[in-house]
């Protein structure tokens, strides 16, 4: 429940009371409830992307998830459209939201390189294949996502450090488990898949964090060599930048009140 705090002034004393504002009932249940509604999303994100299809939809840009789940939550919004792997975590954290069952098509997640840069995105395919046969990206993933974890689930090989000199990664550490920024350092899936292609091509990893839809623009314009933020593979994307081979598979989800 909302709570406003009201001021009165009466008789030249200011009192200072608090009331409760109700945060209305849930009224999304499928996706097809979603036309008309206030449906918060992350910028430039592909919820972004579906919300604006929706037919009289209201959508609400947040530069964060999490804002656009703190929305929901206080009744601004109707529902928030994200990530599955973000979204289950919102969803475990906050009882008083849960994710509908009907969900959109699954999408690709790839690693973002400058458009015509053959050579880099050789390399990083070819490294993306060595870590999915030998079991590192499996693993990574098992860490993260089905066993709940808060900390980096690779460490890095002991050999010569960055023999073949520096790959800058751009980021947007809002995705956990994806990505998300604590105690100062960027951690999560992202971060430990490029460690673990950068083991492959002996090169150091340097991370920078930036909005998500500066991603694109920071890699065409060469600023960073690869963006990695749970970047779905679209061909609206494709058409300003490549992308590695898929390492990744989700879906976009739609988060709810619940009133349980």
């Amino acid at each position: 429940m909302k709570k406003i705090l009201y001021i009165i002034i009466l008789s030249g004393l200011i009192i200072m009371t608090y009331g409760c504002q109700k945060v209305p009932e849930n009224t999304v249940f499928s996706l097809e409830d979603l036309k008309g509604k206030k449906v918060g999303v992350q910028s430039k994100t592909t919820g972004d992307i579906y919300a604006t299809e929706i037919e009289g939809a209201d959508v609400k840009r947040f530069n964060k998830g999490k804002d656009a789940v703190t929305a929901l939550r206080e009744g601004e919004i109707d529902a928030v459209i994200l990530d599955d792997g973000p979204a289950k975590l919102f969803a475990d954290e906050f009882q008083d939201i849960r994710i509908l069952d009907e969900a959109y098509e699954e999408e690709d997640y790839g690693i973002i390189v400058k458009k015509g840069n053959k050579e880099l995105l050789d390399k990083i395919n070819i490294a993306l294949d060595k870590i999915k046969e030998d079991g590192t990206l499996n693993a990574i993933f098992q860490s993260w996502i089905y066993e709940g974890g808060k900390e980096s689930a690779y460490q890095r090989k002991d050999k010569e450090n960055g023999a073949n000199g520096k790959l800058i990664m751009v980021t947007n550490a809002e995705f956990p488990p994806y990505e998300s920024y604590e105690n100062g350092k960027v951690k999560g899936i992202d971060i430990d898949v490029m460690e673990a292609i950068c083991d492959e091509l002996d090169m150091e990893l340097e991370i920078e964090n930036i909005a998500f839809d500066s991603l694109i623009s920071a890699v065409d314009r060469e600023i960073a060599d690869v963006g990695a933020a749970a970047v779905s593979i679209t061909d609206e994307r494709l058409k300003q930048v490549d992308f590695s081979k898929p390492y990744a598979q989700a879906k976009q989800v739609v988060l709810v009140r619940n009133d349980e």
